[in-house]
């Protein structure tokens, strides 16, 4: 995962792991996504997702503090980076199913 910046504060050896939490984030609760512009995207998820979504960034927040995540009560979840990380996006973005 060479698209991890070094700013993450994740151990390297969980990387994959929550990787692997939002791959499955998306899988079971995506509805739909837009990439709004190269610092932000937006996705409605199922409405019986917010728990599981609000845990998930709640702990990404702690360890990669570029990411801005805004989740409202209806399960619509804006992520944003600042213009020097939108190859994070970028990569993130690449993980959303077709």
């Amino acid at each position: 995962m060479n698209w991890v910046p070094d700013a993450c504060t994740l151990p390297t050896a969980e990387q994959p792991l929550r990787v692997a939490e939002f791959d499955q984030l998306f899988a079971d609760h995506l509805v739909t996504a837009d990439r709004v512009d190269p610092l932000t995207l937006d996705l409605v998820l199922t409405a019986d997702s917010h728990a599981v979504a609000a845990d998930l960034i709640a702990r990404e927040s702690a360890c990669c503090t570029f990411f801005t995540f805004t989740l409202d009560a209806q399960a619509r979840l804006r992520i944003q980076v600042s213009a020097n990380r939108t190859a994070v996006l970028d990569a993130l973005a690449a993980r959303l199913p077709e």
